[in-house]
């Protein structure tokens, strides 16, 4: 049996009796897109935060956590914490209408660049990683920073 529902916005939606409405989205999406999609189907059934500030006490909440299982070492604890952080990170980006999968990309894009830079910067001066050290290599960071912006 299906029972019509209407969600918080009014737009109506079917949903079986007694199933989950997390059931439609698909358990094989990269995490980032699961977890958006999951939050994206609990918020329109009102099982959100009611503004974004909510999902940043959320995220202070967590890294206090996740501070906690360092402090201690649990390196079960750590992999959860780290979890939780980056769900809540997906809930920020879902209330700012970006999707987190795409601001990923568009980091390790950058990422990428910079490191590339980097790179092709030793190379030019004849060395390698192991010549070079960390203050080097994050000048040439920052030199690639700046360079595109």
């Amino acid at each position: 049996m299906r029972m019509k529902k209407t969600d918080r916005r009014g737009a109506e939606f079917h949903k079986k009796e007694r199933g989950s409405i997390l059931e439609a989205v698909p358990k094989e999406l990269p995490a980032l897109s699961l977890a958006y999609q999951l939050t994206e189907k609990a918020s329109h059934v009102g099982f959100d935060w009611p503004d974004l500030k909510g999902v940043l006490r959320k995220l202070d909440e967590e890294m206090k956590e996740f501070k906690e299982a360092l402090s201690i070492q649990d390196r079960e604890r750590i992999r959860e914490e780290i979890g939780d952080l980056l769900f809540v990170l997906v809930n920020i980006a879902r209330f700012l209408r970006i999707h987190p999968e795409e601001a990923l990309r568009k980091t390790v894009k950058k990422f990428i660049s910079r490191f590339s830079h980097i790179e092709t910067s030793l190379r030019k001066e004849g060395k390698t990683f192991h010549e070079s050290n960390l203050m080097e290599m994050d000048r040439l960071w920052e030199e690639a920073k700046k360079r595109k912006r």
